[in-house]
């Protein structure tokens, strides 16, 4: 506990780097005033750094790029390996664990120990590894890497110790699972086949061993060749030489057939009896063409022949079709007896594998389900139905169904919200599955005790908004809204619409949800905003439709040749949206039907449409184009429920709107928000220079910053320019390059967001830019992939400059106009800025700290926030303010008149009055946040929820109820005032309002940038957490900002996680870690401690099914399979030593025993010793009954016999 007591009196502190001067917190003006203080601040800080540590919790969604599938049989879960070296467990619903390898290698096959609680993986490396499954987060318990030759196939048999290797080189290893030593038994493959065979038969594709005895293992290679080798005598039983290459290899139960999938798409069955060719060749898929010929047909990668008892053999295969069938999706065919049963997938066949009752080999399989894992998607199907249908999917594997262009995480919501939330969207629930219960049930989890409602919202590319219920760290669908509809579809050669036809015009850019009055904001990437209202109720409606002009017009324009060769003035003027009408446009920008103007991107729906339950969407608002100029995308939104008011900005500047009236309140550029308070020296400028069309680089999706192949962005650092004292470099601040960064080979600068509508600011010589416009039918903007897409390289180097280039991604972040488009450049997800053609002016910079980009910038609103407030120093009693934030650092405060009472709120019209206080940060503004003076956080006022489409009480008419939590009203002891926190993407500051005095500063960060900071409850205290671009997760106490956590969490490879990355209350936060996968982190130490009780158990003890009685002449005449002794042959005693320079053996965190022991705890051990003991005992028991059963069988023999003796004895041969 510490106590900070700060006397105010225009105090500022001595943080390194902090010293700003009075214009960054005294007043507009720029010089200390003497404004009424508060005598002291006595805030009890409870937070430490004991009270935070950074672990992740659980990942959620579909693992991407998928490449591997394991199934346990006994304890019921699933595994699936990715190419990123990820595993991915899953069991019953909860039962949800994440593994990674640290290599980062392939994970090119799984195999469990079945009932063993433990998982061999073999990876790209040529590396296997061994986990243990019995405790709550997976371990690698040993590691073995092979050196000289590559892992192809796996096998380990059920119950066995002993691991098959088979290699690219042909040659089959043996490695012990226990001790992950490599045995000096190999079958080496010029021994396998025979030595007149000339060619190598390839690498191994297949190993298993026969079904009648585990002494014979039958090796698959790639050529067609298939040996059995008897591992006893070391010699191989029979090979078969076949003339097509073998991708796979199923055996029927009994060990006397076995069955091969090929690569011209056919199925041969081969006898033992009989091994010179196959009894039967099938083309499930070929047709007799008219020549009498097979028609061609694609490889069947794999086919697994499963008995049943009661009916047919399945035979499960996948590809196979004829490669005369274009357009074919893929395909699992199911053959049943006669019929056949093609099942089209929405994506390629990764793997698929039969879910059988037994795990022996030896028995009847009997498969009452498949699991087919897809590229992007995992399905069972049910096969104890004879139109197979799936069963529904219990895991969230359809996150990614439209790429996730943004998210919001929303901790401590009211209770009520997410079973309401679940009740609208059962109603919507898709029909026609399986009625039997998800076959993958393994495992233990329970509801702990540290639960509370969360909520995650993602937005997408074909913009649909998913709830989702994020309580107790699992992850459930809720309910979903399609902000489509509120539109007319596009079609095709109709106008305006005919541009929108290839695009996604409705992606999902940003949402704000107030969970208390549950008012719901979308802004769409065409520059749109939807307000939404919940009701239980359906209605009809008609959307109100807003159209925003956000463009400003200047008459007084000036040419600042004068100033051309002054770097200091050329970028002068750019914070004043230049409009273009009043101007003749240039010939580029004419389509075939004129400029377009004061036009929106889409068309609202003006009819009465029926509305569901749910969200209804009540108000649209769309800025519009302006003299060929297509609108700016939105940049930052704010919504309040208890003003009725809803502000948003872009590089133009702010408009407010009050969606209770449904009218414009203000929109003005950045410029005239400042008035005579403008803390810059701001020139207007010719609109000459600036007559190329925007419409060449705005209103770009938010994936084309992200092509399929990833591009590198080269950073160069260059020193921090610092504002100082001197009122000089203020107003030139926006003229220096803070950082002088390199995209793609070009600059950028680091702190300002420009506007497509801005005039270019560089004085062009000759060789000066020539823009390419497009052409009369190009769209506006192009395909929004998603947040999901976005894979940019950001090299790291130990200066960490790598991280230097933040304003190209503050841009994507913000949805702010940057770079130009070059056609064949999908690189910006919101529109990238005159790039490819200023190269050679742009590498004139690179050695200056002015920044040409930078004199090409405008001022971009990049965050808003409404509060209770004091927009003054001479404030008596708060007020409601809007805090506006830029990209230049700076902070306005507007204050408002509100109306109170309820039938004056509809009538009288809100009023807003000039810009009141004027503060400045370092970088970018990201984030607003008000506590009382005793450090509690101070919420913004909210109208609780109603149902607007209820039916009327004539007795009782409804009236808003509203909360507000007024600064005066939260406290006794220090008088009037609050305390406002500022952070943007450099420093963080508390400001103490109405005095605005600085009251703490902390320069976050000098050589990355902040990506996303929130103000979050931890520990029944608050604080300030920040993501930085280098990676760093950071908190800091408030008021005070002291560092209590700094920790190098992930460096930033690409844009997915900056775009996505986001905090919330309890600790908590969540980004996008691949285009299908959320994972979520805690940065508290309590729920750290808490997490191994919230997670599931992956391993639960259960007795292992028991083999089923062959009976007494099938055991007789059977063979002696069982005799098998696996550690008599491979062990080290008889097989000798493997060569050290095969393998070398990694030891991982102890014995496969030890790691029980840990692991388990008393309570694990006592069971499995219980079960050891049952088991002990019922294999005495069995062998009791099976000595009784063969003493039975020989009495019924004997019996059976002299019967038959007594009734032939007096017959005579000619009776027989």
């Amino acid at each position: 506990m510490k106590k900070f007591r700060k006397v105010l009196d225009g105090l500022t502190t001595s943080s390194p780097g902090g010293t700003m001067g009075s214009p960054s917190c005294g007043s507009a003006a720029g010089t200390p005033t003497a404004a009424p203080t508060p005598k002291e601040i006595d805030v009890q800080e409870t937070l430490v750094s004991e009270n935070f540590q950074l672990c992740k919790t659980v990942r959620h969604g579909f693992p991407y790029q998928p490449t591997a599938l394991a199934f346990d049989p006994v304890q019921k879960i699933l595994a699936i390996g990715s190419r990123s070296g990820g595993v991915r467990i899953l069991g019953r619903p909860g039962v949800d664990c994440y593994c990674q390898h640290e290599s980062g290698a392939a994970v090119l096959q799984l195999q469990f120990l079945v009932n063993e609680g433990a998982l061999v993986t073999a990876c790209a490396d040529d590396t296997l590894h061994l986990w243990n499954l019995r405790q709550r987060r997976p371990a690698v318990l040993h590691s073995l890497k092979f050196n000289r030759e590559r892992i192809t196939f796996c096998h380990l048999p059920f119950q066995s110790k002993w691991l098959y290797v088979g290699t690219e080189r042909g040659n089959t290893h043996i490695v012990n699972i226990e001790s992950f030593i490599l045995s000096g038994y190999v079958i080496m493959w010029n021994k396998a086949i025979e030595l007149s065979t000339k060619t190598h038969p390839g690498p191994v594709v297949h190993l298993s061993d026969s079904p009648k005895d585990e002494g014979k293992l039958l090796i698959g290679f790639e050529s067609g060749t298939i040996v059995q080798w008897d591992l006893r005598v070391k010699k191989a039983d029979f090979r078969i030489y076949y003339d097509e290459a073998i991708h796979s290899v199923g055996w029927h139960h009994e060990g006397k057939q076995f069955m091969c999938s090929h690569s011209d798409g056919s199925l041969t069955m081969w006898n033992l009896r009989n091994t010179t060719k196959p009894f039967q060749v099938t083309f499930p898929h070929g047709k007799i063409q008219k020549d009498g010929r097979k028609e061609s047909c694609k490889p069947i990668l794999k086919v697994e022949y499963k008995t049943c008892r009661n009916s047919e053999p399945f035979i499960i295969f996948s590809g196979g079709l004829s490669y005369d069938k274009a357009g074919r999706r893929p395909t699992l065919t199911i053959m049943h007896g006669k019929a056949i049963t093609v099942l089209e997938m929405d994506y390629p066949i990764v793997e698929f594998m039969a879910l059988c009752e037994t795990p022996y080999n030896n028995e009847v399989q009997e498969p009452y389900a498949v699991v087919v894992l897809l590229e992007k998607d995992l399905i069972v199907v049910d096969l104890t139905q004879s139109n197979f249908p799936v069963f529904e999917n219990p895991y969230p594997m359809d996150i990614h169904e439209s790429p996730v262009t943004c998210t919001a995480y929303f901790a401590e919501c009211p209770p009520d919200i997410i079973p309401i939330l679940y009740s609208i969207g059962a109603k919507h629930k898709k029909t026609g599955y399986s009625q039997k219960e998800w076959p993958i049930a393994g495992g233990t989890w329970t509801l702990g005790s540290h639960t509370y409602p969360e909520i995650i919202i993602t937005g997408h590319a074909d913009g649909s908004i998913k709830f989702w219920d994020a309580s107790a760290i699992t992850l459930q669908m809720l309910y979903k809204l399609k902000t489509s509809k509120a539109f007319e579809k596009p079609k095709q050669g109709e106008g305006r619409a005919a541009e929108l036809v290839e695009e996604d015009p409705f992606a999902v850019q940003m949402v704000s949800w107030c969970p208390q009055s549950r008012i719901f904001c979308v802004v769409g990437i065409s520059a749109h905003i939807i307000l939404y209202r919940f009701s239980k109720y359906d209605a009809n409606t008609q959307i109100v439709s807003l159209e925003v002009r956000l463009q400003c017009e200047s008459e007084d324009v000036i040419s600042p040749s004068e100033n051309e060769n002054n770097p200091c003035f050329t970028e002068s003027g750019s914070h004043s949206p230049q409009p273009h009408q009043q101007h003749p446009p240039s010939p580029g920008s004419r389509t075939p039907e004129g400029i377009k103007d004061s036009i929106p991107c889409l068309k609202v729906k003006d009819r009465m449409v029926r509305v569901p339950p749910g969200y209804q969407a009540e108000l649209v608002i769309q800025l519009l184009w302006v003299d060929g100029e297509p609108p700016q995308q939105i940049t930052s939104l704010d919504v309040n429920s208890a003003y009725g008011l809803l502000a948003f900005g872009n590089c133009n500047g702010l408009a407010v709107v009050d969606y209770m009236q449904k009218t414009i309140l203000l929109c003005v550029s950045t410029l005239d928000l400042y008035g005579a308070a403008d803390p810059y020296q701001r020139l207007t400028r010719s609109p000459r220079r600036n007559r190329q069309s925007t419409s060449e680089f705005c209103m770009r999706g938010l994936s084309n910053f992200y092509s399929d192949s990833k591009k590198r962005i080269r950073t160069s650092y260059q020193s921090l320019t610092e504002l100082s004292d001197n009122q000089q470099s203020i107003d030139m601040e926006r003229s220096k390059s803070p950082t002088s960064d390199h995209v793609n080979g070009h600059c950028t600068s680091p702190t300002s967001q420009p506007c497509s509508a801005g005039k270019p600011r560089v004085p062009m010589g000759p060789e000066g830019p020539r823009l390419t416009r497009r052409g009369p039918g190009r769209p506006p903007f192009r395909k929004a992939q998603s947040a999901a897409c976005m894979e940019i390289s950001l090299p790291v180097s130990h200066t960490e400059v790598g991280y230097a280039s933040r304003r190209a991604m503050l841009q994507q972040l913000h949805g702010v106009t940057m770079y130009s488009h070059d056609e064949h450049h999908t690189s910006a997800p919101y529109c990238w800025s005159e790039r490819e053609s200023r190269e050679n002016s742009f590498s004139r910079s690179r050695s200056s700290s002015v920044s040409s980009i930078d004199r090409d910038t405008k001022e971009a609103i990049t965050t808003l926030q409404f509060g209770e407030s004091y927009g003054r120093k001479t404030d008596a009693v708060p007020t409601p303010c809007l805090w506006v934030g830029t990209s230049l650092g700076v902070v306005l405060l507007i204050p408002m008149s509100i109306p109170t009472d309820q039938e004056d709120r509809m009538e009288e019209p809100v009023t807003i009055g000039p810009s009141g206080a004027v503060l400045m940060l370092k970088g970018s503004v990201l984030r607003f946040s008000f506590l009382d003076c005793m450090g509690a956080l101070l919420q913004s006022p909210y109208e609780v929820w109603r149902d607007p489409n209820a039916p009327e009480d004539p007795d009782r008419p409804r009236k808003r109820k509203l909360v507000h939590f007024s600064p005066s009203s939260s406290q006794d002891t220090c008088g009037d005032g609050h305390l406002a926190v500022v952070c943007s993407e450099r420093q963080a500051k508390v400001f103490l309002m109405p005095s605005q005095s600085c009251l703490f500063v902390h320069n976050i960060t000098e050589s990355s940038f902040v990506l996303r900071a929130d103000v979050v409850s931890v520990s029944n205290s608050v604080c300030l957490a920040c993501f930085c671009a280098n990676g760093h997760v950071m908190t800091l106490s408030l008021p005070s900002l002291r560092p209590l956590m700094d920790i190098n969490y992930l460096p930033l490879t690409d844009m997915r996680i900056a775009r996505t990355f986001c905090f919330t209350n309890g600790g908590q936060a969540l980004y996008l870690s691949s285009p299908t996968e959320i994972q979520r982190i805690t940065y508290s130490q309590e729920m750290c401690d808490n997490l191994q009780e919230m997670l599931g158990e992956l391993f639960t003890p259960i007795e292992t099914p028991e083999a089923q009685n062959r009976g007494f002449l099938k055991g007789f005449f059977g063979g002696n399979a069982n005799t098998f002794d696996r550690e008599e042959l491979f062990g080290e005693a008889a097989a000798g030593k493997a060569s050290r320079s095969l393998a070398q053996h990694i030891p991982g965190q102890g014995g496969m025993e030890g790691m029980k022991v840990a692991a388990s705890g008393v309570v694990g051990d006592l069971a499995r010793a219980r079960i050891a003991l049952d088991e002990r005992g019922q294999r005495l028991g069995e062998l009791e009954e099976r000595t009784a059963l063969m003493m039975t069988s020989a009495e019924t023999f004997s019996k059976h016999a002299h019967e038959l003796m007594l009734k032939c004895k007096d017959k005579k041969w000619y009776q027989f």
